[in-house]
């Protein structure tokens, strides 16, 4: 019967926020709720919030301060290089926009924390998505791939867990499987390309004078603005239109992927180069405290919330020395803040009842024991197929440490070694990235103003694929 709750109980939140019925925190609230009184644990439902709200009150105070960090840093122009140099590549091209998405948000990945990519990400892409009138959800979707497959890294979290779930060495887990996660990666890359030949067939292709005014070439999203990108209309639509034949929303031969995507809004305005909160004197420091706060963070010589707490009030402190600029600042970025860390709590409720009813326990149980006994000398193969949807219906931390060592433990018994269990246990992370339970996808969707309901509607099917392309590499390689 918990069997029967849990999945219902999965179907009917994604349902409803994919028709956009209920907004993802009243769903991620009131549908466990409803379901814990069905269950006949209505009573303890107290206990499993407060129990799913202590386990993510780290996660929710390290997104507050990343959030506030990375906003500032964007403000003061730390990553406006990286944008310049992101427009000399993509010359305004849709295709190149895409790619340029992928490969970004790959290499932002080395750092192991999601909401960090999405962040940077998006603040550097977002206005060229914006101004071209480009799928804001392909961005979502393509970062979410490409974060997802580099979150396989061994300080990234899903290796970590493996590791310690199953007693085994990270480095004998992730090193074998690099190849495989690069055929991933070229994955990813090849879908960006398909996606951004979609985008140039639909919108055209258009010079940098024709969509950025040259007061304005240097563009960054979530600063003196705020996130919400409030300003004049977008530059170029008007041309496109007289290029292309069609709207400057880019209406018309709109491909099947694209058809229901959301509506590019025409009141954005990049933040210029000569914006007041630019602190050019304090660049060198601002890179050097960000290199030493990602070096922290890999090495672990704090938890991870107290390095960006610290990272925040140093970072406000140098380059805003007066209180009501300081408060400017954290009043910029409040609405994201607020959004995340709202979300972060509402999902806690979701994962309080999943596992204090025992749901996650009876459906992982569930899915084992229906396994059949001829796939047992394959079970590293059952390991990677069935990743790809539990490591979305549920955290890392259920999978890893409930579900995987019952996997490796029947793996064992038909002679499969742990090691093989272990490594097929990461190919679902492009696909978990993306997962309602992954506080760091609010980051992304909430910064690129994207309903959460479009982008899983758009991602599932291709980070699915690229889950299975990274599978069926290991297979090929001999690793899985």
């Amino acid at each position: 019967m918990l069997t029967i709750l849990g999945f219902t109980m999965i179907a009917t939140f994604l349902v409803l926020i994919m028709v956009k019925k209920m907004s993802p925190i009243a769903a991620l609230v009131l549908i466990p709720a409803l379901f814990c009184v069905f269950v006949g644990k209505g009573a303890k439902l107290g206990d499993y919030v407060i129990d799913g709200v202590t386990s993510l009150a780290p996660t929710a105070a390290m997104l507050m301060f990343a959030i506030v960090y990375f906003g500032v840093m964007i403000d003061v122009g730390l990553f406006d290089p990286i944008v310049r140099g992101i427009l000399k590549f993509c010359k305004a091209d849709p295709l190149r926009i895409v790619v340029g998405t992928a490969l970004l948000a790959a290499i932002v990945s080395l750092d192991g924390d999601g909401s960090t990519t999405f962040m940077i990400t998006v603040s550097a892409m977002y206005p060229l998505y914006k101004r071209l009138k480009m799928s804001l959800v392909v961005m979502t979707g393509v970062a979410a791939m490409a974060n997802g497959v580099m979150n396989t890294l061994p300080w990234g979290g899903p290796t970590a867990r493996a590791a310690t779930a199953l007693k085994l060495d990270a480095s004998d887990i992730f090193v074998p499987m690099i190849p495989a996660l690069a055929v991933g990666l070229l994955g990813v890359l090849a879908l960006s390309y398909v996606l951004g030949r979609r985008e140039r067939k639909r919108l055209g292709v258009l010079t940098l004078d024709e969509v950025l005014e040259p007061e304005t070439e240097t563009v960054l999203v979530g600063a003196g603005a705020g996130a919400s990108g409030d300003g004049a209309d977008a530059v170029g639509g008007e041309k496109r239109a007289a290029r292309t034949g069609g709207s400057g929303s880019g209406s018309g031969t709109a491909s099947g992927a694209d058809a229901d995507l959301p509506e590019a809004d025409d009141d954005f305005q990049g933040l210029d180069p000569h914006r007041a909160t630019l602190r050019p004197k304090l660049y060198w420091f601002n890179a050097l405290l960000t290199v030493t706060l990602l070096t922290a963070m890999i090495m672990e010589w704090l938890p991870i919330p107290v390095l960006f707490l610290l990272g925040a009030a140093l970072a406000l402190t140098v380059n805003f020395p007066h209180m009501p600029d300081q408060k400017a600042r954290l009043g910029a970025h409040a609405e994201n803040v607020l959004n995340v860390s709202g979300m972060v709590f509402a999902a806690a409720v979701f994962t309080g009842v999943l596992q204090g009813t025992g749901m996650v326990d009876h459906m992982s149980k569930w899915l084992v024991s229906n396994i059949p006994d001829g796939m047992g000398p394959h079970m590293a193969l059952v390991t990677g197929v069935l990743s790809i949807p539990l490591t979305y219906f549920m955290s890392n931390d259920g999978f890893y440490f409930g579900v995987l060592p019952v996997l490796a433990e029947a793996g064992q018994a038909h002679g499969v070694s742990s090691l093989e269990i272990a490594r097929a246990s990461l190919v679902g992370q492009p696909l978990h990235m993306s997962s309602p339970l992954v506080p760091a996808v609010y980051v992304l969707v909430g910064m690129a103003k994207v309903e959460f309901g479009d982008h899983t509607r758009f991602v599932v099917k291709w980070a699915a694929l690229t889950s299975l392309v990274v599978l069926g590499a290991g297979i090929l390689f001999g690793i899985i």
